[in-house]
């Protein structure tokens, strides 16, 4: 079992800085508990890379088509996207190349009012193949990576900001296939 391997710092009096590792330990083993078996989990994201997780217990997963999120960073660098990514959703965020989807996890009650064109909230009765913690990139086992990584235990997305992200992208890439049209005509 990943635990903390360090405690947190002290900085000030009454100010503690947890380091990255254990943030990290922390979001994985918060992420775990949504697996039916969490040793079986862990096995298989050593394995395999990725395990099932169940929606609707900690979380919601917002599916978003890989076209409306290129279209929204403005590119399709993988740099890019993921800097674009990081500080438009300041949440957690991965991509599964299986489905060209990428999954914004958002808190458990998104489920209960999304309501946004081209996307799915994945709530309860939802299972999703989730990457490991630690895959923040292409990886030979799987078709899925982090790419922006949890923070922490339940530092989730805000439903708000994923929404905005999705209208950006459905403007922009309405704006260019009607300048593509333009052009054709």
């Amino acid at each position: 079992m990943t635990g903390f391997l360090h405690g947190p710092v002290e900085t000030a009096p009454g100010v503690l800085v947890h380091s990255r590792r254990s943030r990290e330990a922390g979001a994985e083993t918060w992420l775990i508990l949504a697996a039916r078996d969490a040793v079986k989990a862990r096995q298989e994201w050593t394995e395999y890379g990725v395990t099932l997780l169940r929606c609707g217990t900690h979380f919601t997963a917002v599916r978003i088509p890989t076209d409306i999120v290129l279209a929204a960073a403005g590119t399709s660098d993988r740099a890019g996207v993921a800097t674009y990514l990081a500080k438009a959703l300041d949440g957690p965020c991965f991509f599964d190349g299986d489905n060209r989807a990428f999954y914004a996890l958002a808190p458990l009650s998104t489920a209960h009012r999304w309501d946004v064109l081209d996307t799915q909230a994945l709530g309860a009765g939802f299972f999703l193949k989730v990457p490991a913690t630690t895959i923040t990139g292409p990886d030979p086992r799987c078709a899925a990576y982090w790419v922006v990584p949890m923070d922490g235990p339940a530092a989730l997305c805000d439903p708000e900001t994923v929404r905005r992200l999705v209208q950006r992208g459905r403007i922009r890439r309405s704006e260019a296939a009607a300048s593509e049209a333009g052009e054709g005509a």
